[in-house]
């Protein structure tokens, strides 16, 4: 019982469907703005989220990639580096859109978030699980204050999913958490 919570858990928090929501939920709070639409975020989504999320997904159907959740470190790098491009092409055009500054940040730490992945997957297994998950918390606490904070023991629940199912240790979420945190605690205040 306890596996199939985590199984449940770990689709329930995926960083496609976390990265999704966040930017609909920034969206649709930028949207108070008077004359600006509550849905910024949905574009913000398609390029950082479902683009990728396509693209991993037929990466599975062909045989390249064993999951969608991709837990072979060595398969990583290629699809992060395709999520990051997609997310870029999302930003250089909702710049030229004139997206709301909140969406803009946002993808702009988004970006970073998976640079930073990125680069580390090369020599180790990093939790993008945790570090999307604490994220998110993190952003929402930027934009609807200290009751967002109340995802915090999600954020910790989707960690123990993680290594429940063995697809990290416990040294990969904490290091995914903080990373998450701090990327998201300091680029995407500093540019909203």
């Amino acid at each position: 019982m306890p596996d199939r919570i985590a199984i449940v858990v770990s689709e329930v928090l995926a960083p496609a469907v976390l990265v999704a929501v966040l930017l609909l939920v920034v969206g649709w709070h930028a949207g108070e703005t008077p004359g600006v639409s509550r849905w910024w975020g949905l574009p913000g989504a398609l390029f950082a989220a479902v683009i990728p999320l396509g693209y991993v997904l037929h990466g599975v159907r062909r045989g390249r990639l064993t999951n969608h959740h991709i837990p072979e470190r060595a398969d990583r790098r290629i699809p992060l580096l395709f999520g990051t491009a997609s997310l870029v092409a999302g930003l250089l055009l909702l710049l030229a859109l004139g997206a709301p500054r909140e969406i803009l940040a946002l993808l702009t730490a988004g970006g970073v978030g998976l640079a930073a992945f990125a680069l580390v997957t090369h020599w180790w297994k990093m939790s993008i699980h945790a570090g999307v998950a604490s994220g998110t918390v993190v952003a929402l606490t930027a934009v609807y204050g200290a009751v967002a904070m109340l995802g915090v023991p999600l954020v910790l629940l989707g960690c123990w999913a993680r290594v429940r199912l063995t697809a990290h240790t416990p040294a990969q979420v904490v290091v995914g958490a903080l990373v998450g945190a701090v990327i998201a605690g300091t680029v995407f205040p500093a540019l909203r």
